[in-house]
């Protein structure tokens, strides 16, 4: 099996593709800078500094990811914390809210009976994760499931017990919302559906059922 040393400088912080006061007054400028500029930035820098070095069997993210049981917890934890923020930005947006439209729509309802009940059965998952974590959508079997990861898990990595393809996470850690919230998660479970990017959930599933993972 082919193998890759990595260097320190593999990975950066994405750009965001919008404004840190963009998301306002849902996600709040205080929040997003720290959130972003701070949090992320760290996962970054410690994800880097824990593959210098390395000999791995494979270099794609997703790849590293899924075999993260032979890495170490430094890997795990940053490397999760890259991953998880990073499709947490891509997935909201100033323009976002509303319903998702159209086929995706349909499947929505299909499996879950209707938005409404998709809503209820995502905020009832993020409510009971106790402590930090992640609440997701996933692709599983051409299926769309809903479950929660602790920590810095998600769903790509071999040691998580809830599994699939994640096209839509939510980050219940308390730097997540705690500036503007304080302890309401259920406010800021609420409010993270006016920034929902539905039509990049959507390009997220057309690429989960052709077995395309993406950050």
């Amino acid at each position: 099996m082919q193998t890759t040393e990595l260097s320190n400088k593999l990975f950066e912080l994405p750009e965001l593709q919008y404004t840190t006061n963009s998301l306002e007054p849902f996600i709040n400028q205080d929040t997003m800078d720290v959130h972003y500029g701070k949090h992320h930035r760290g996962y970054v820098e410690k994800f880097n500094n824990a593959l210098a070095g390395k000999t791995i069997e494979v270099s794609p993210f997703v790849d590293i990811l899924s075999n993260v049981s032979k890495y170490g917890d430094a890997v795990r934890n940053n490397g999760g914390g890259h991953y998880n923020h990073s499709l947490f930005w891509s997935i909201m947006s100033p323009d976002g809210g509303g319903k998702p439209r159209g086929n995706f729509a349909n499947l929505i309802n299909d499996t879950f009976g209707s938005f409404e009940n998709f809503k209820n059965e995502f905020k009832e998952e993020a409510m009971s994760r106790f402590g930090s974590g992640w609440v997701w959508l996933v692709v599983n079997d051409d299926q769309l499931k809903i479950g929660s990861t602790p920590n810095q898990d998600n769903p790509v990595m071999d040691v998580a017990e809830f599994r699939g393809v994640p096209i839509l996470g939510l980050d219940l850690w308390e730097h997540a919302y705690y500036l503007k919230y304080q302890n309401k998660r259920g406010d800021y479970v609420d409010a993270f559906w006016d920034v929902v990017n539905w039509p990049e959930v959507e390009r997220r599933y057309e690429a989960a059922i052709t077995e395309q993972v993406m950050i």
